[in-house]
């Protein structure tokens, strides 16, 4: 079985995959179920609840394939290199600057399922493949395997590429031998977690995190996550994060880079991956401009579509406001009327940061006259309540202190 699994992994390495690895699945986990649990319950997963629903097969790998006895673990190296953008420029997550790997991966797959077939006599329903998306412990099955360890980001770092890896696995009812954990002589125990197995003393991932969303090495709060906010929510970021977002106008990368581990990281080979660098020369005017049929001609096939237009021109108030970008103030007030109340409630957010509350007040009265949303009204009153808040703390440090006889 070794040489012809080797054999294997040498072709499915052929095809683009720069990590082959294979582990045994053991059926229920219940330390893994126990973990996934408390989080859920804390509500940390925000309102992705296709996680709550999947819990259970997510613990227990024969409930998405029955039979299933092994996973072969794939990683493709995604880090472009180092790369320099523009003072001031929007920052994309590096994932985004390529056609969609979901999409991009996906062929590798089928190929490598006709690859079992042929060596293993398998049947297509023997196996069962995802790229980052099915019902699946991914990151846990890639620690178990050797791929990488889990970092106290919660992301899976690799010895030999860093932070930067696109994961996929194909779940068989093959046999396969399992290649070792990193630090097989150190398992989990109750009180003694494998997260940040070669992070040692390091928390440059917590610390540097901008809106605290790491509560603990290996937990991940979405709902303070920048990538959460700009790409998995549809609707409002709450106020008191968009300071934080910065210029990050989809997804965040922070408690990926800074970590020491990168040092290792290699230019991704590209060979199942479309770049699309273009994407970083887009300004932030530009965005703002975007209508339907500019935004799916620009961002066509890529991760970018996930979040829609209206999620895109939210991200792209924020970044505005948060730039001081003196040049979009009209471009975010014409979004003060834009079909969309999420996106009208950020405009007039980033309006009033530009533009300050008594000009944002007179450009954007006609806007609020005709304004219903409640969310967007609400915006509105907050604003109130600051330039009220203002004034009151402007009046007391102008007030004469009484001389006390």
């Amino acid at each position: 079985m070794i040489e012809l699994q080797d054999a294997l992994r040498g072709r499915l390495r052929a095809l683009g995959f720069d990590v082959v690895r294979f582990v045994r699945l053991r059926g229920h986990n219940r330390g893994a179920e126990r973990s996934l649990q408390s989080w859920l319950n804390e509500g940390m997963q925000a309102d992705m609840h296709w996680m709550d629903r999947s819990a259970e097969k997510r613990t227990d790998p024969g409930k998405v394939l029955e039979g299933a006895r092994s996973a072969i673990l794939l990683g493709v190296n995604y880090w472009p290199g180092q790369r320099t953008r523009s003072p001031g420029a929007p920052i994309w997550a590096r994932y985004a600057l390529y056609e969609d790997y979901h999409d991009t991966l996906k062929p590798a797959l089928i190929e490598a399922g006709k690859i079992l077939e042929e060596m293993f006599a398998q049947r297509s329903d023997e196996y069962r493949y995802y790229v980052d998306s099915g019902p699946v412990l991914e990151r846990g099955w890639a620690e178990r395997g050797g791929v990488g360890f889990t970092g106290k980001n919660a992301m899976l770092i690799s010895q030999d590429f860093g932070n930067w890896l696109f994961l996929s696995e194909i779940l068989t009812k093959i046999d396969f031998v399992a290649d070792p954990p990193l630090a097989p002589e150190r398992p989990a125990t109750p009180d003694k977690s494998r997260v940040g197995l070669y992070c040692g003393s390091c928390t440059r991932c917590i610390d540097a995190c901008p809106t605290n969303a790491i509560r603990a090495p290996g937990v991940v709060d979405a709902r303070r996550c920048i990538s959460y906010q700009t790409i998995e929510n549809k609707g409002i970021i709450p106020r008191e994060l968009r300071e934080q977002i910065g210029v990050r106008i989809y997804g965040c990368d922070v408690c990926l880079e800074v970590c020491p581990w990168n040092r290792f990281a290699q230019e991704s080979r590209r060979v199942l991956l479309r770049a699309r660098d273009e994407l970083r020369e887009v300004s932030l005017n530009e965005l703002l401009d975007l209508d339907p049929e500019s935004f799916a001609r620009v961002f066509r096939k890529t991760a970018i579509k996930r979040t829609k237009l209206s999620g895109l021109l939210r991200n792209a108030c924020i970044v505005a406001a948060n730039t001081k970008a003196l040049d979009s103030a009209d471009r975010v007030v014409r979004l003060a009327t834009h079909e969309s109340p999420v996106v009208r409630a950020h405009a007039v957010w980033a309006a009033f940061r530009l533009l300050g509350s008594d000009v944002a007040t007179v450009r954007l009265a006609q806007a609020r006259a005709d304004e219903r949303d409640a969310y967007v009204l609400s915006e509105y009153a907050a604003e109130d309540f600051v330039a009220e808040t203002n004034a009151a703390s402007a009046a007391m440090r102008e007030t004469p202190r009484s001389s006390a006889h």
